[in-house]
């Protein structure tokens, strides 16, 4: 892909903010902290388009919630086309944590990612997303 070069105009108070975010992510550059700025913006807007997107759900449950587990599975089972694969992690006697890769339209990992992270005994959870490019 061809990199294009262009001039950017910005007030001091900003220019100081995109070199925060240059530092804080450790950017090489300012053009790669533009990139993901844009980037960012980007994805957001897809899932607002309701298209099809990647992404992960995370869950930190406690495993002797009763009938978290079957909940959990059930819910699974309801939205099964968009589970890629899953990973299942005993953090301790008590903590599980849970890391689900799906794919499918913005909107229907939101509402899956909402029931799982919803359930009774969930102490944690947050859907990341991602474009398909």
């Amino acid at each position: 892909m061809a990199v294009k070069r262009f001039g950017v105009s910005l007030e001091e108070n900003i220019l100081k903010e995109l070199d925060a975010l240059v530092n804080k992510h450790q950017f090489p550059n300012r053009s790669q902290a533009i990139r993901f700025i844009i980037k960012e913006h980007a994805v957001k807007e897809k899932w607002k388009g309701n298209e099809e997107v990647g992404g992960t759900v995370t869950l930190l449950f406690d495993h002797h919630k009763r009938n978290l587990s079957q909940q959990a599975m059930k819910v699974q089972h309801d939205y099964h086309q968009l589970i890629l694969s899953m990973q299942h992690i005993h953090l301790d006697h008590n903590n599980c944590l849970e890391m689900i890769a799906l794919k499918g339209k913005s909107r229907d990992l939101i509402n899956l990612s909402d029931k799982l992270i919803g359930l009774k005994g969930v102490k944690y959870g947050q859907l990341v997303m991602t474009t398909i490019e």
